[in-house]
């Protein structure tokens, strides 16, 4: 099986280390700078507590010379996938399936959705319907990720917590490529379970990251912090609520209540969320697949969300002064 990670970084680097100790798995990677010549000159590292596993997959920084596979796992943030769509066309052979491990609501989500919007595109993710008329939605399969993991150093990394990846068709059906998937991923000792409503899953995630990481942007604040605080806490279930009814209106069922989501966090502890960690580092924050899109959809399904539309215009704002946000946005 050939299966490329487009953008080893933490995540991406975990899964192609996990798959690529498997030799059945043929594994690339598409990477870039000090992170690229490391894995080309000493390998892939993987450290997992006491345990340091080194593989070889083929890297490059040029898929186009790693060629058509079988499957694609793109592991990049929702922001920066239009401007790769040229590299990830080079990977495509006639049945290629693209798997979108990537955070927020997901450029394909109304993809064979029964309802009122099936097909219908979404503009805060794919801006002028590039990636849906080049990628195709038909080639994507729905991931949900929950491992935890750092780059250590140049091609090391080092897993945190966690081993599930969640995938799911968009019509929920339980096709022969994601069970084929499932199980290389099962085999590689992850945990992918198979969800005939991927969407419900996406929803539970997203709602955590819509609400604490623009509030740990906007605050500096950790996730214990953040719901520890009275303030904060309130504001964050205000968020999660208004998105559970835009949510709900789209069909979908959470299977956890507000309280308990955030009691999750909480339990994370002292932990910086991504896009805290992007603001301090100056780079690029995941607004609009996080929040933007949220609003789109509330617009959609015609659901009032005063707070998360407040919380969107202060962290938009803060982000463009700090030169973390386009600001044609």
């Amino acid at each position: 099986m050939r299966i490329c990670v487009f953008g080893a970084g933490a995540i991406g680097g975990y899964l192609a280390a996990k798959l690529a100790a498997r030799q059945e798995n043929e594994v690339s990677l598409v990477a870039r700078g000090p992170h690229l010549e490391a894995i080309r000159t000493k390998g892939l590292v993987l450290v997992e507590g006491d345990q340091r596993t080194v593989t070889r997959p083929r890297a490059s920084a040029d898929a186009r010379e790693l060629g058509p596979q079988d499957y694609v796992v793109v592991t990049l943030k929702a922001h920066q996938i239009t401007a790769a769509v040229p590299a990830i066309e080079a990977l495509l052979g006639p049945e290629t399936a693209i798997v979108w491990a990537v955070n927020g609501v997901p450029w394909w989500y109304f993809h064979g959705l029964e309802g009122p919007w099936r097909d219908r595109r979404l503009e805060s993710v794919d801006p002028g319907g590039v990636i849906w008329d080049r990628l195709d939605p038909k080639r994507a399969i729905g991931c949900v990720v929950y491992p935890a993991a750092e780059v250590h150093e140049p091609g090391v990394v080092t897993l945190v917590e966690g081993d599930r990846f969640s995938l799911g068709e968009p019509d929920g059906s339980r096709s022969e490529r994601v069970e084929r998937l499932a199980k290389a991923l099962v085999a590689a000792g992850l945990k992918a379970p198979v969800r005939p409503k991927i969407r419900d899953e996406i929803w539970v995630k997203l709602w955590g990251n819509l609400t604490f990481n623009p509030l740990s942007a906007l605050t500096r604040a950790t996730l214990d912090v953040i719901c520890a605080d009275p303030g904060t806490r309130a504001v964050a279930r205000a968020m999660m609520v208004e998105a559970q009814t835009v949510a709900e209106k789209l069909g979908v069922r959470f299977a956890i209540d507000v309280d308990k989501r955030i009691e999750g966090a909480a339990a994370v502890g002292a932990h910086k969320t991504s896009m805290l960690q992007d603001l301090e580092r100056g780079r690029p924050m995941e607004i609009d697949a996080l929040v933007t899109a949220v609003l789109e959809l509330a617009k959609l399904v015609e659901v009032a969300t005063p707070t998360i539309a407040t919380v969107h215009a202060l962290v938009t704002l803060e982000a463009r002064v700090a030169g973390c946000y386009p600001a044609t946005r």
